[in-house]
């Protein structure tokens, strides 16, 4: 924390506190004591989505800008997902861009980032292939999403600075998820987020018959 002001990292804790006070549901923060700026959080993937089921860790990274620049956001868990780049994880969302208000903090950002995972936007893609199967071949994009969360998101995570996995691994209170209130909030972000997303048809039993069929060749993943 050499490089952030003071006043940076007083608002920092202060928006810790609220999202700790505040028990999002399905984000979990995990918080480094030694870096304040090290924000982490592992979320959950909503139920009726090809992420359900798996844990996704994300990292947010803080400039000594911060709240005037927006953070940048990455998945260091591998999902298949439009506004995610294969590569690097960076997260596409206009809240961290060009919709970006100093009055945000981390738990609006955090809201953003899960409600990407119930309502993806294919036209602002980093993943033009994820973009164009969640357009134009649903079940395939199902499928294929729902193989890289079995593979990668559903274990043990990786990516974690060590204290901060150790807490997790031993059950240490960081964060005790319960039923939350939030869901309108949630909804809300979204509406204003992402606007209508394409019509999604049942495709269970499909996914699932390419999943089988993918699995030898994504090994290597």
């Amino acid at each position: 924390m050499e490089n952030i002001y003071p006043h940076v990292v007083k608002r920092i804790s202060k928006e810790i506190r609220e999202v700790l006070d505040d028990t999002l549901d399905g984000i979990k923060l995990v918080v480094n004591e030694q870096d304040l700026t090290d924000i982490q959080a592992i979320i959950d993937g909503p139920a009726d989505t090809p992420y359900e089921g798996g844990k996704f860790g994300v990292k947010l990274v803080l400039s000594e800008r911060y709240p005037i620049e927006p953070p940048k956001g990455y998945f260091y868990t591998k999902i298949f997902h439009p506004n995610v780049a294969p590569v690097t994880g960076e997260i596409c969302v206009d809240t961290l861009k060009r919709d970006w208000k100093s009055e945000l903090g981390l738990k609006h950002i955090l809201l953003v980032i899960r409600c990407l995972l119930l309502d993806p936007n294919p036209e602002s893609a980093l993943n033009e292939e994820a973009g164009k199967l969640l357009q134009e071949d649903y079940a395939e994009y199902v499928a294929q999403a729902r193989l890289y969360t079995e593979i990668h998101a559903c274990h043990h995570l990786r990516g974690l600075n060590p204290s901060s996995q150790q807490m997790l691994d031993e059950g240490a209170p960081t964060v005790h998820p319960k039923q939350s209130t939030n869901t309108g909030d949630q909804n809300g972000i979204l509406r204003d987020t992402n606007g209508p997303s394409p019509k999604k048809p049942t495709t269970q039993k499909a996914a699932q018959r390419h999943i089988s069929a993918a699995k030898k060749a994504l090994k290597r993943l």
